[in-house]
C-alpha cells in the first residue's frame, strides 16, 4: 500500500527570518553589555555569539554605537511600562504605588539585564543616551510627579518630594538586578529566589504607604501584575 505523501512545512518567510535574527543579535548584545560594558564588547563578540556573520550586524545596525542604542530603546520601552502604574491608575494611591513598586521589582527579576545595561550606561555619565533619557525618561516622571502633588491637593497623600521619592523606588527595585550578587552574598545564596522578590515588595510597599499616605491600609499586597503591554519605539537612525 503506497502511503500518500504528508504536506511540506510550510516555509519561514523571509521577513520572518531577519526579524528572528535582529531580536537574536540585540539579545545576544544585551547581555553582553549588560556584563562587559559598551567599552568591552564588540561587534565580533556579539557576532560570535548569535553564531552570524558580522556584516549582518552592520547591515541592520549600521553600527556598534547603533545597535547600542537599539539595545537601550529596548529596555527603556519596557521599563517606561512599568513606570505607567502609576498615572494608569491616578484614582486609587494605594493601587498605584502598589503596582508601581511589584512591577519594578518584576522587571528587575525577569530582566535583569535589561536593568544592567542601562545602569552601566548611567553610571558611565550616559555618554551615549543622555538625550534620550531627557526625551523619554524626564517626561514620565514629571507625569508621576504631577499625580503625587495631585494626590496632595486632595489629601489623600502627604506632600512629598516626588521626585526623590520616585529615585529611591528606582535604586531599590533595581539593586535587586544591578547587584543581585551582592544581595546573595548577603544572604547565602547561589541566586534570588521569587519569596525574596515577594519579601522586598512586602516590605517596600509598606514603607512607601506608610511614609506617603495619610491612612494606609495595612492587607498584604496583592500578587505581581502580569507585565504591561509594551509600546516599542523605534529610534530614528
Amino acid at each position: 500500500m503506497v502511503k500518500s505523501a504528508q504536506p511540506a512545512a510550510p516555509k519561514e518567510r523571509r521577513s520572518d527570518i531577519r526579524e528572528r535574527l535582529e531580536q537574536d543579535i540585540l539579545e545576544a548584545a544585551k547581555r553582553l553589555f549588560a556584563v562587559r560594558g559598551y567599552g568591552g564588547v564588540s561587534l565580533d563578540h556579539i557576532a560570535r555569539e548569535v553564531g552570524t556573520a558580522k556584516q549582518n550586524l552592520l547591515y541592520y545596525f549600521g553600527s556598534k554605537e547603533g545597535l547600542y542604542r537599539r539595545v537601550l530603546h529596548g529596555v527603556l520601552d519596557v521599563w517606561l511600562s512599568y513606570m505607567e502604574a502609576i498615572t494608569h491608575h491616578a484614582e486609587d494611591p494605594e493601587q498605584a504605588l502598589r503596582r508601581y513598586i511589584a512591577g519594578k521589582l518584576r522587571f528587575s527579576r525577569e530582566r535583569p539585564f535589561d536593568s544592567r545595561v542601562y545602569a552601566n550606561e548611567v553610571i558611565a555619565g550616559a555618554p551615549l543616551f543622555a538625550q534620550e533619557i531627557r526625551d523619554r525618561v524626564v517626561p514620565a516622571l514629571q507625569a508621576d510627579i504631577a499625580v503625587f502633588n495631585r494626590w496632595a491637593e486632595q489629601g489623600l497623600c502627604r506632600p512629598v518630594d516626588a521626585v526623590h521619592l520616585m529615585v529611591v523606588l528606582w535604586a531599590s527595585t533595581q539593586a535587586y538586578a544591578d547587584f543581585a550578587s551582592q544581595i546573595c552574598l548577603v544572604l547565602g545564596k547561589k541566586q534570588l529566589a521569587p519569596s525574596d522578590f515577594s519579601a522586598a515588595e512586602d516590605l517596600l510597599a509598606d514603607m512607601v504607604l506608610r511614609t506617603v499616605l495619610l491612612a494606609p491600609a495595612v492587607a498584604a499586597a496583592p500578587s505581581a501584575p502580569s507585565a504591561p503591554t509594551v509600546r516599542r519605539r523605534r529610534p530614528r537612525r
